[in-house]
Parts: C-alpha cells; structure tokens; sequence
C-alpha cells in the first residue's frame, strides 16, 4: 500500500504486516533511493518495538528515523489499526534535525534554548532554504508522561516565531505503555523534537468541531500532578458530569466523553481538556493539565466531518493542492467517528487529501496541549521555476 510524491520531495507508505522485520521491509522497499534523508513512522504500539527498531535500523542503515507509537494509524488508504506509515523526506528538499528530550520533568529553558539553538545550526549548515521563514517543528511526547505543557511551553520560548505542532504517543487505547523513537530506539518519558527546513511552502494548521454550552464547571479539588480532578462544585466529580450529560456514573465511558468534552477558556478561546477515565471513588483523569480553580466549560459537537471538509478546503485555497499532509488526530475524534460510523467516510477524505499521520493521545499546537482537535502540517508544491 503505498503512494509516490518523489517529485515533492516527500514518499508514504504502510504496512499491515505484523511481522516488524517483514513490515520494515515493505516501507524500504517504497521508500528508499538515492536521496533519502529523513524517515518519520507512526507505528501500532502492538508491535515487538525492540524487534521493530532493529528491523528498521536494519533496512535503513544510513538513514535518520524517528516516530512514535499510536492509538490508531492515518495510512495512504485512511484509517488503520495494527500497521505503521512512514514518510520518506527527500535531502534535496528537506534539512530535518532531531533531538530527543529523555528527562521531561526537569527540562527548562536553560535546556530548550542549546537545544533549538542546536537544531537551527545544523540545519543551516545544508543550505537547503532560509531558516526562519521555510521552517518548522515536529514534537512527538510520551502521552503518559503528563509532562507536555511544561515541555511545551519551554520548547516554544526558545523556538520564537518558528511554528511547531505534534501530538502525543499513544498505546492504542490501553493507557498503559507509550513510547517516541529516535536515535535506534523506542524511549519512554521522553520526547523527539523534529525540526524540518524546507523549500516547499507549508502551512502548519488546527482544527476542531466543538462549540461551547452555557454550562461551567467549577474544579473545586485536584490533584494536579497526577492530572485527577477529585471534586467539581463541590461534588465527587464523576457524579457531577455523570449529571450534565445526562448518564448514570457507572455508565461513563470512553465514548460518552469523547461526545461530551469540557474546555477551559484562554484569550477568548476554547481548549478542550478531555477525560480519561473513572476511578471509583468518583475521580477523573484527564488527558490535559487541570488546576484547582479553572472554570471548565461544556462543550458540544458539530458534525465532525463537515468541518475536516471545511479545513481542508481551506488549506487548498491557501496553499494549493497539499502534496502531502501530516496528520495526528486525536483518538477521541476517531472514538466519535466510529460511534456515529463514519469511519469510512472520514477516510476518504483524508484519502482524497493525501493525509498520514496517526491517533493521538493529545496535540501540540504552537506550544499549548489541546486534545480532540486535527492539528498538522500541509506542504504545498515547489514552484515551477523551481527545481532539485
């Protein structure tokens, strides 16, 4: 399953096979030529990784890889489960650098600043394109660190106006185990900063399909390390969104808070702060950083489809038609999508607009943790006059 953009500087490809050896093989055998700089993957979290790494590093001795585990795959096709895609990134066309940050909980600017600065003088030294205005950042975090605003409001200081967008790894859905690769292997509580510099235009994009209720919740207890909110108004928490939305507490699931998210207003914005789970002494986990204090707003969904459409058009009428777009949606969008069977639906449209990526734990945009949107990059052609 593959498809070709050589002359855009960018090839895709999957897998199914379950294999890791068998499944490096196919991306090789789609990806590799003589000018292969970079390979970014998304991979089901139900492969052998330590196995996976040495098939890659195997079938691509030369060449950089970094990536991260999922919550569900964006192929060439559309949705997927159980597989990897990979984008292979033409060196004539793309200076990508990476970094890996391998202690979350104590990095600090006296950290991001080296690093960045680091990221920026080597891909200067490739003189492929001016580095402030053809340039920007890829962020991949352990989605189980609980660590991604602190990071990324750090990475995004340093990085200034360079635009950067990510997502977070995940484990499809077993909130368990999530890992970010670089540097010839999977890591845990750490994340891969991605920076690319290129001659393609480039819109670095995010988009969400939920609106704001009147209805505000109040966390009166928290414990914010562990990201569990334990009262709202003054109530076991659980029992207090179990009666907004209208469902018993022991019926709260993954599905009910995908389709009834909240949201904490910033600057006249909405960001959703989604759920994780119940606990059973009426706690909730969320996937986001909640404070005591924060006002939560309850949000509700427009049709999620007719704002990808939307999106995407778009993105089309600003930068042309996208060669390729990389994608990481959240895994809750899907959980909805699959909910109101649309999956097909939403697939051919990623399809039709040459979309990769994967299911996200969370999304990065421009230094904020969001979840539940489809946050991305979408690269445009290189110009006719131009040329490798």
């Amino acid at each position: 399953m593959t498809t070709y953009q050589v002359e855009q500087g960018i090839l895709t490809a999957a897998s199914q096979h379950t294999n890791a050896d068998h499944a490096a093989a196919e991306l090789a055998d789609t990806l590799w030529h003589d000018h292969l700089g970079f390979v970014l993957f998304f991979c089901s979290a139900e492969y052998d990784l330590a196995g996976l790494a040495a098939a890659l590093e195997s079938h691509f001795p030369s060449t950089p890889l970094s990536g991260c585990t999922t919550a569900g795959e964006i192929t060439p096709l559309g949705y997927d489960r159980g597989s990897i895609v990979a984008m292979g990134f033409d060196r004539r066309l793309f200076a990508v650098e990476t970094a890996l940050i391998d202690d979350l909980d104590h990095f600090e600017l006296t950290h991001a600043q080296p690093l960045v600065d680091g990221l920026l003088a080597r891909c200067r030294r490739q003189t492929i394109a001016p580095i402030n205005e053809h340039s920007f950042v890829l962020t991949l975090l352990d989605g189980l660190s609980s660590r991604e605003e602190q990071v990324l409001a750090t990475l995004d200081a340093a990085l200034g106006h360079i635009p950067s967008f990510g997502g977070s790894a995940g484990d499809d859905n077993h909130l368990s185990h999530t890992h970010v690769y670089t540097a010839g292997r999977f890591h845990s509580h750490a994340a891969v900063v991605v920076m690319i510099n290129t001659r393609l235009p480039f819109e670095v994009f995010s988009t969400h399909h939920l609106t704001p209720l009147t209805h505000k919740l109040v966390v009166t207890e928290v414990n914010r390390e562990r990201r569990r909110v334990i009262e709202l108004n003054g109530l076991p928490a659980a029992q207090v969104y179990a009666d907004l939305v209208g469902v018993a507490p022991e019926q709260l699931s993954a599905v009910i808070f995908a389709r009834h998210p909240l949201a904490v207003r910033i600057g006249g914005q909405h960001y959703v702060r989604s759920i994780q789970r119940v606990h059973s002494d009426g706690s909730l986990s969320f996937y986001c950083a909640v404070e005591n204090g924060i006002v939560l707003t309850a949000m509700q969904s427009t049709p999620l489809l007719e704002n990808l459409k939307i999106m995407l058009a778009g993105v089309s009428a600003r930068l042309g038609t996208p060669s390729v777009i990389i994608g990481c949606d959240c895994f809750l969008r899907r959980m909805e999508l699959e909910a109101l069977e649309h999956v097909e639906q939403a697939s051919q449209l990623l399809r039709q607009a040459g979309v990769v990526g994967f299911n996200t734990y969370g999304e990065q945009h421009h230094g904020m943790h969001v979840n539940q949107t489809f946050t991305g990059v979408a690269f445009g052609s290189l110009p006719a006059f131009d040329h490798y």
